[in-house]
């Protein structure tokens, strides 16, 4: 899993949030695994039921407020108990001052103790995001995604099959590119697979015999996608007449990306065969699976309902 250390978090301003260092320098190195933030509350008063010593722990007004009601005596065992644990960093938020002994407690312990002007919640959904898109698992894959109908269609198959070319004429028929060639695709919390290009890369396609175009500048910006979930692959084969291809669309298939199952086609590649219209409809087909219509599964049922029917039809003739 990757890992960010506060150093990282810190370094040009990432979040935006002014973030400046109170106390805990020799902590800097503190790795932070999970994205999400633990606004501190009841994890004050029983640590040990509240806490997830993995996350970073933020202060607000509340906690500031309920610290500073405290004994003195009272806010130390407090306080001592929290920097005690393997906690990453703390965050005062509201450009609040941290309450007396933390800052001595977080120094004594490298404990990194951090501060910022912006107000609590703005403060977390911001740092959330941050962390969501730089400690999400993550793979580049070779291929082509775009955005078909609504739907994210990654296609796939070895290098000079055709990807970029029914990619391009998917574009002159209406949607939209999302990456060529090089596919950054990342696996968020909810376990969604967005895809996305590589900033070099973002508009651009290439073709062999072309070279590299400039998708937004020939047919628009709205040609072109920042990024899109993964909701369809479609793999573009050599024909072979050794391979019995799917020829009903009764079997659900899938390929795996970063241990998500993905809905999965494969697409024989021969001369004559309109690649972009075929990826239209299967894009239309999983569009239609997802709102729980089969098409091919309805049609076997009128199948074998078909026999039984015709059968009593028969009888009562007699």
């Amino acid at each position: 899993m990757p890992t960010l250390t506060i150093k990282e978090i810190l370094a040009g301003d990432p979040t935006g949030l002014r973030l400046r260092v109170v106390a805990g320098r020799k902590g800097l190195d503190r790795t932070v695994a999970f994205p999400s933030i633990q606004k501190t509350g009841l994890a004050l008063i029983r640590p040990e039921q509240y806490l997830y010593p993995d996350r970073l722990q933020v202060l607000g007004r509340t906690e500031v407020t309920y610290l500073r009601g405290l004994s003195a005596k009272r806010r130390e065992l407090v306080l001592g108990r929290r920097v005690r644990q393997p906690v990453p960093a703390g965050l005062v938020t509201g450009g609040l001052e941290a309450p007396e002994p933390l800052p001595r407690l977080a120094g004594a312990h490298g404990v990194p103790l951090l501060r910022s002007p912006e107000v609590t919640y703005p403060c977390i959904r911001r740092l959330n995001a941050f962390l969501e898109e730089r400690l999400s698992p993550s793979v580049t894959m070779h291929g082509d995604l775009l955005d078909v109908f609504g739907l994210g269609a990654l296609l796939i198959g070895k290098s000079g099959i055709g990807k970029s070319e029914a990619a391009l004429d998917l574009i002159v028929r209406g949607h939209r590119l999302v990456a060529d060639d090089a596919v950054l695709i990342q696996q968020r919390p909810s376990g969604a697979l967005i895809g996305r290009s590589p900033e070099l890369l973002h508009h651009h396609l290439e073709i062999r015999g072309l070279g590299i175009l400039n998708i937004a500048e020939l047919y628009g910006i709205s040609s072109t996608c920042k990024e899109k979930p993964i909701e369809l692959v479609v793999e573009l084969t050599e024909w072979s007449r050794e391979v019995e291809y799917d020829r009903l669309g009764l079997e659900e298939r899938h390929h795996e990306v970063l241990s998500v199952r993905v809905p999965y086609v494969l697409l024989p590649v021969r001369p004559g065969r309109n690649l972009a219209m075929i990826i239209e409809v299967a894009a239309r087909n999983q569009l239609l699976k997802q709102e729980g219509r089969f098409p091919a599964k309805a049609f076997e049922q009128r199948l074998r309902r078909r026999p039984a029917a015709a059968g009593k039809g028969k009888d009562a003739g007699k």
